[in-house]
């Protein structure tokens, strides 16, 4: 396995296609070796040390694999930020992580290039694959290097998660290349294989899971900057023949059909996989009976690299578990209840370091090295097959009864007119209530969609309030950002309980 996150590109064949754009530019693992080598002399010599941090504004490009290959030759730490983030946030990630400097992706991102606009990033570093633009060096730090390049922080990781605060997940070149190994050996990929990388690249899940699970076994990223169902279509035309993804990505891909009535093209299409939010079981037997195919599922963490359990291509299931365990991976649920549902303890090769200038938050998480709280809710199989249940801050108490979310949320999808459900819990005198958030679609209304779960929940699981949305706050990945339900739709809730008193 390589020591080093830029080894993963060593092994290919010069001549063997490494990376295709969006504009359709290819780039062999040659080229991509040479583009590596000419970014981080000019990094080198822009003033980038060993143990700095280099903050990356991108949307998935060449130059996006280019400078965090780059960085990972000189020993820096990468920080991939999407580029669709406000100047706000950036500004709190660039001075919470102390960069060096920042790069931006602004010949192939209008947003990016607006970033570098913003934040004076006047130098210019020309790759011939889309040039960064990079903002002057700090006057900051570097952090220590260990003797032990495995050891060595190779990317720094700011989770969207489901809290409020964000935390910077520290992921060493060890953590990052075994990931990338189990992944390619997951999906059975070979360097015939044309990944779609359509996730976002600044994203646990397209940054390792994808991109080093191609560059691992030498295969060949067709990037995207941006999910649009024509675009995923086009490329499954167009030769793609594995599709990592997000559950809202098939959707969209399935409700695109639907109203245009076009049939899915994918003559090379061998694997599709969901991670990254919960699997609807309606969804995945929508997504199998137009695909053709077993949607795979998985569970990943941030700060385990992030893959943990999946469900394998030579075994597909008909279940929505998580499947069980990578190889070197070791599960475990603490604190049973009777149903055996308790808090995920993952032992990993995977688990990171610990979160960047956070030592009380990475003590409560690293029990010891290597073992991870998840934080999450699940149970595993006789079979050792894992099912996730939601986040232990999560888990609803209502009337005294365990109400885990993702089981109202799998009913509720179960209407034909229910196209995401999300539920959260919300604090109420001496009990928490139960609010559901639904998009929908053929004029279904609140009223009707209660009356349709009545007889289907038992009373302590049924919603005090359904509220049918236009959207969701969401990630860049398409991931629902449930901690900022309530708050967006505040005024809707103040609605409802105002019309509530009045009837009272």
């Amino acid at each position: 396995m390589a020591t080093w996150v830029h080894q993963l590109i060593e092994t290919a064949p010069d001549a063997a296609w490494a990376v295709i754009d969006a504009d359709g530019q290819r780039y062999s693992y040659g080229a991509l070796r040479n583009l590596t080598g000419i970014l981080s002399d000019q990094l080198a010599a822009h003033g980038v040390r060993p143990g700095d941090r280099v903050m990356l504004v991108c949307e998935n490009c060449a130059s996006y694999a280019v400078a965090v290959m780059a960085a990972s030759r000189l020993a820096a730490w990468i920080v991939p930020v999407n580029a669709r983030h406000t100047g706000e946030e950036l500004r709190a990630i660039r001075d919470h992580c102390g960069a060096r400097c920042m790069l931006f992706t602004a010949s192939v991102s209008t947003v990016a290039q607006a970033h570098a606009d913003d934040f004076g990033a006047d130098a210019s570093l020309a790759l011939g694959c889309g040039d960064l633009r990079a903002t002057a060096c700090a006057d900051v730090r570097p952090e220590p290097v260990e003797d032990d390049p495995g050891q060595r922080v190779a990317a720094l990781l700011y989770t969207t998660g489901t809290t409020s605060a964000p935390k910077a997940v520290m992921l060493t070149h060890r953590n990052l290349c075994w990931n990338g190994q189990v992944s390619a050996r997951l999906r059975d990929l070979t360097r015939d294989d044309l990944v779609l990388a359509i996730l976002p690249g600044s994203h646990i899940f397209g940054f390792s899971s994808t991109l080093f699970a191609t560059f691992h076994i030498g295969a060949c990223a067709r990037f995207e900057p941006r999910f649009t169902p024509e675009v995923a279509l086009r490329a499954f035309a167009e030769g793609v023949s594995a599709m990592p993804a997000v559950p809202q990505m098939y959707e969209r891909i399935l409700t695109h059909l639907d109203s245009t009535g076009a049939t899915l093209n994918a003559p090379r299409l061998r694997y599709i996989s969901a991670g990254g939010a919960p699997l609807d079981p309606d969804l995945k037997a929508r997504v199998e009976s137009v695909f053709g195919l077993a949607l795979n599922n998985g569970y990943g963490i941030t700060e385990c690299s992030p893959t943990i359990a999946a469900t394998r291509p030579d075994a597909p299931r008909g279940d929505v578990s998580c499947g069980t365990a990578l190889w070197d991976v070791n599960l475990s649920i603490d604190a049973p209840d009777a149903d055996g549902i308790g808090e995920i303890v993952i032992e990993s090769p995977g688990v990171m370091k610990g979160y960047y200038r956070n030592p009380e938050a990475t003590a409560a998480a690293l029990p010891r090295a290597g073992v991870f709280r998840s934080g999450d809710l699940g149970r595993i199989d006789p079979d050792g097959a894992l099912h996730v249940l939601g986040r232990l801050k999560e888990l609803i108490i209502r009337s005294g009864f365990n109400v885990y979310p993702p089981e109202i949320e799998a009913m509720l999808t179960r209407h034909d007119d229910v196209l995401q459900a999300a539920v959260v819990p919300r604090k109420a005198a001496g009990n928490e209530e139960i609010l559901a958030f639904v998009m929908a679609r053929n004029g279904l209304t609140e009223t009707a969609l209660a009356d349709w779960l009545r007889p289907r929940l038992v009373a302590y699981k049924q919603p005090q309030d359904i509220f049918i949305v236009d959207a969701f706050p969401i990630a860049p990945t398409g991931k629902v950002l449930k901690h900022k339900l309530v708050s967006h739709f505040a005024e809707r809730l103040a609605a409802r309980d105002a019309g509530r008193k009045d009837r009272e």
